[in-house]
């Protein structure tokens, strides 16, 4: 995203005017000549890569990673009312404006380039030039010619005002119990309820090689895509990949395919690997360093009773490599089983590399953030279920998400209910209302009912215990995995309208395998308050 900026050459620019001149961006936009204040403007950049933010006014075209800000940007052409997504070309440009405290992108065709104009050679405006609304115009450059643009009226316009959505939900929780849970075991108290959470085991489930395994949630630091690249270390055994730098630190990575002998595949850790695949950070310890486990599909989050879990059988953990397993997990009442692993054994793989590779377990980046002193925030860190949505990446609090399932195959619709609550399903005796992400978020549909999105989708249990315990179940597209985020990468969102401020407060700006990644990071309460959401909601419409 290299800056650009060109003098205008003609009309006597620059050193022609007087110490009172006033300096301005010009752009065109279509058949437009437009120009910013100069003092409004950061920067001009080439088009970046995009995330779409959801619940946004149509001109958004989503937000840019720009120096550590997660930054909105809106095609100029559709906030003045004219036709817009016409695809970049060599001169389209980003004008970045201040606004509020907070950057704000404007999508243009091509910047023209810097101009300077005394105050006496601006006209003002005396009615509609060129179609645009009089109120977001603040005169006529006669050396342009160009029409002056109020950028903080432009931006209202677009964004509104999000104040109201800071005001938090009225004490009266959820009306009408929906969204409760409900249905055969719904009297139990809500300390049993609690009680239950708390004793069964959170579980990572991920694939290899068509098998399925798993590593307590308590020991996953993060999931990162997988690496283009990966070091090798000379002579080590077919299952020690080698490591990947993360942050300026070296992660050693295990691989599982050839750690189980699994289909005789070997292991390449090149780009061949990359797409779809995921490396799973397991914490070992203290003052251990992490390792990585190179994985084919990260699938959900388990929550099992520590009886659905079985020791390794005798006969099978004579065998070596079974000692890198902690059990044999027993789900959809014993139909499928999946592999524990040990955090602790897949430790000492790791350790074989990293200490041929300098990866200092006291020193490491990686390892857990300690608790920060008690006068500030430094050094903390949040923990975040990350997963995918019309290919964007959005977050939960870990603390919030209960478990992560596979899409049913069937959901039993629930009449009445407002138009993001696809029906309802149960889950272990209790009712589970469905939040259709896509829908609720104004997203484009899935294609087809076969589509890989639906194929392959998820269900985000996220609910709340106690006295007002609620559940709700939210289809996504995919689980992208856990994910670590030190606090000084979150920010707010921008705010660009009620709804998204609501639901949408933070996002998470990273840096992954040096490329920029935008998480949007979701408010769990506003997801249980069924009737303030769906009030929320309508003024979208």
């Amino acid at each position: 995203m290299t800056a650009v900026a060109t003098e205008e050459a003609s009309g006597g620019v620059a050193g022609d005017r007087g110490a009172g001149s006033l300096a301005f961006v010009t752009m065109t936009v279509g058949d437009l000549r437009l120009a910013l204040p100069m003092s409004s403007v950061h920067a001009v950049i080439r088009p970046p890569e995009l995330v779409r933010i959801p619940l946004g006014p149509p001109g958004l075209e989503g937000l840019a990673h720009w120096h550590g800000d997660a930054v909105p940007v809106l095609d100029l052409a559709m906030a003045l009312g004219r036709d817009g997504g016409t695809p970049d070309t060599r001169e389209t440009r980003v004008v970045l404006v201040g606004h509020r405290g907070q950057p704000v992108g404007l999508r243009v065709d091509a910047m023209a380039g810097i101009l300077r104009s005394d105050p006496d050679r601006i006209d003002p405006v005396t009615a509609e030039d060129g179609g645009l609304d009089p109120a977001m115009l603040d005169g006529l450059l006669r050396d342009g010619p160009a029409t002056i643009l109020k950028p903080d009226v432009l931006i209202d316009r677009q964004f509104g005002d999000p104040g109201e959505s800071d005001r938090t939900a009225g004490a009266g929780g959820l009306v009408g119990g929906f969204g409760q849970v409900a249905g055969p075991g719904g009297d139990r108290s809500a300390g049993a309820r609690a009680a239950g959470v708390i004793d069964r085991l959170a579980l990572l489930v991920f694939e290899v090689a068509g098998q399925e395994f798993a590593l307590p949630v308590e020991r996953v630091r993060e999931v990162l895509p997988a690496p283009r690249e990966i070091s090798r270390m000379a002579r080590s055994r077919a299952h020690l990949l080698g490591v990947m730098s993360v942050r300026d630190r070296l992660l050693p990575l295990v691989g599982l395919r050839a750690l189980f002998g699994l289909e005789g595949v070997r292991e390449q850790g090149a780009g061949e690997q990359a797409a779809g695949r995921r490396v799973v950070v397991v914490r070992p310890g203290q003052r251990q360093a992490p390792v990585g486990v190179l994985v084919d599909e990260v699938r959900e989050i388990l929550r099992l009773d520590a009886a659905q879990i079985d020791p390794v059988p005798p006969f099978l953990a004579r065998e070596p490599e079974f000692e890198d397993l902690d059990g044999i997990a027993r789900a959809d009442g014993g139909r499928r089983l999946v592999s524990v692993l040990s955090a602790g054994r897949l430790f000492r793989h790791g350790a074989a590399i990293g200490a041929e590779a300098g990866v200092d377990g006291e020193r490491d980046g990686m390892e857990p953030a300690r608790p920060a002193d008690a006068g500030g925030m430094a050094g903390k860190a949040e923990r975040f279920v990350v997963f995918s949505l019309a290919g964007a990446e959005y977050g939960l609090p870990v603390a919030a998400v209960r478990e992560v399932l596979r899409r049913p195959d069937s959901i039993t619709p629930l009449p009445n209910a407002p138009d993001f609550v696809s029906g309802v399903l149960t889950l272990r005796g209790e009712v589970l209302p469905l939040i259709d992400q896509r829908r609720l978020l104004h997203l484009p549909a899935a294609g087809g009912g076969t589509a890989p999105g639906l194929a392959r989708g998820r269900v985000v249990v996220v609910g709340r215990d106690g006295a007002d315990a609620a559940r709700v179940g939210l289809l996504v597209d995919g689980l992208s995995g856990l994910l670590t985020i030190p606090a000084e990468r979150i920010g707010p969102a921008p705010a660009v309208s009620a709804a998204q401020r609501r639901l949408i407060r933070r996002v998470a700006t990273l840096e992954t395998a040096g490329a920029a990644r935008l998480i949007l990071l979701m408010d769990a309460e506003s997801l249980l308050d069924m009737d303030r959401l769906a009030g929320l909601l309508v003024t979208q419409q």
